[in-house]
């Protein structure tokens, strides 16, 4: 665990150096010890005595802010610097160093989130009575508005967790020791009490001038913290007050008036009437004070998620995921694949093409490709022997005679006409560049009819004689 001791300083040249040199250097528990000193614009050398004393870390302010803004400040740049546990001390010296591990001690057992160092007021010789008693006064009003039982309510000697860190926030530009102990108890953080001791003061305070600034001021402090975070309890307590001042006053008039005393008591009446309708806006603003209340603790909740995620060790993971899952954008150049070696992983995890379907034709040539092949038409022509012998002799009348030759028979002239007639065909049967004349002969068997002259034959399809 980290530990860092911020002291807040305004012109504290004499004493940060011996306030640096008393801080232990090693405690059980703690693997690390940093010290962080906030310079609240010191007009004098506390930068550079702070420096020499071996500070580690030094936040300086432009300006005098006071007390609570230089807490503040140092509280967030502890818990930058990635602090588990955040310890406050003062710069004059006032706290024995040496108490610090009694109150690093319960938050490093998880006992406690915050720790505020005792500094045993009744037993104190370097108090006053009067100091003494307003002491023992402001710790019982703090303890009631926080529910907590808090000894010394007013020390800056005290330590707190990094959640409770988170979550304490001071607007009060008096103080930080009231509001902060105020705060621990409405958010139900375990605080506790240690006793330590104190050194002899170096110097008079520089928190008020005298008993009765500091008095009036921690009055007022304390009513206005406690109405932040009990508005409805408070509002509502002195809305009711009024409204028993009103009720009490009519009472009286209306005794008055059932006596028969109806004179003179005409401003009771109207005292009555004004702290009735006080008390009844008084107890309205408690309600808009309540609803308000919720909006703060729902800011107040999204400041500790913002401070959680800017946190240091929040940071470190989110820079080194980027490392373990390293983009391909983000690789350099060198320590990236080549082009075709990044391409074709991809290429080879694609799926494969679906096939194409046929296409599809009409459905007339879809049918016509589906019959099966037929053979050639033959074409055969069947003429009557009787007319074939008409035929013949009319052209052997006509015909000059010839000695040799004989004329031929008639089987022989329908053999020739034959084959005549089937080298036709073989022409018929070449592709036609209409489809339609092509379908109708591939038809089937059809019986056609063909007049010719002198003679009448019949046109038969797959037949021969």
């Amino acid at each position: 665990m980290k530990l860092i001791i911020q002291i807040p300083a305004f012109n504290e040249e004499a004493t940060i150096a011996q306030a640096l040199r008393d801080l232990p250097k090693k405690l059980d528990g703690i693997t690390a010890i940093e010290t962080l000193v906030i310079d609240d614009g010191s007009s004098d050398k506390t930068v550079d005595a702070a420096r020499k004393a071996g500070a580690n870390h030094i936040l300086q302010l432009k300006t005098h802010r006071g007390l609570s803004a230089a807490f503040v400040a140092g509280i967030d740049a502890a818990l930058r610097l990635g602090a588990d546990i955040i310890v406050n001390t003062d710069a004059d010296n006032q706290y024995a160093a040496s108490d610090l591990a009694r109150l690093v001690t319960p938050i490093v057992k998880g006992a406690a989130e915050v720790v505020i160092g005792d500094r045993q007021v009744a037993q104190s010789p370097h108090m006053s009575a009067l100091k003494k008693a307003l002491q023992r006064l402001g710790s019982w009003a703090v303890g009631k508005a926080s529910g907590l039982s808090v000894g010394d309510v007013t020390s800056g000697f005290r330590a707190f967790s990094r959640d409770a860190a988170m979550q304490i926030n001071v607007f009060n530009p008096f103080t930080y020791t009231l509001e902060t102990v105020i705060q621990a108890g409405n958010r139900n953080l375990g605080v506790q009490s240690v006793a330590v001791r104190t050194n002899a003061p170096t110097r008079p305070s520089r928190l008020y001038r005298g008993m009765g600034t500091y008095l009036r001021k921690s009055i007022a402090t304390i009513f206005r913290i406690y109405t932040v975070y009990r508005p409805l309890k408070t509002f509502f307590a002195i809305g009711s007050l009024l409204m028993l001042c009103g009720v009490a006053l009519g009472a009286r008039f209306l005794v008055y008036f059932a006596e028969g005393d109806r004179g003179g008591h005409v401003q009771s009446l109207i005292l009555a009437a004004v702290f009735l309708v006080t008390g009844f806006q008084t107890w309205l603003i408690a309600l808009l004070a309540d609803l308000v209340a919720v909006n703060r603790r729902l800011t107040e909740d999204v400041l500790i998620r913002v401070k959680r995620l800017e946190s240091p060790e929040r940071a470190t993971r989110r820079d080194a995921r980027p490392q373990q899952q390293q983009p391909r954008e983000q690789q350099p150049r060198e320590q990236q694949p080549p082009r075709e070696q990044q391409q074709q992983p991809q290429r080879d995890a694609r799926p494969p093409r679906p096939q194409r379907e046929p296409r599809r034709e009409a459905p007339a040539a879809a049918a016509a490709e589906a019959q099966p092949a037929q053979a050639p038409t033959q074409w055969v022509w069947l003429l009557d022997e009787e007319k074939l012998n008409e035929r013949a002799k009319g052209a052997s009348a006509s015909a000059p005679p010839a000695p040799s030759a004989s004329p031929a028979p008639p089987a022989e002239t329908a053999a020739r006409e034959d084959e005549d007639d089937d080298a036709g065909a073989g022409d018929d049967t070449a592709p036609s560049p209409n489809p339609r004349r092509r379908r109708r002969r591939r038809g089937g068997a059809r019986q056609h009819t063909e007049q010719l002259p002198g003679n009448r034959g019949k046109h038969l399809a797959g037949e021969e004689e």
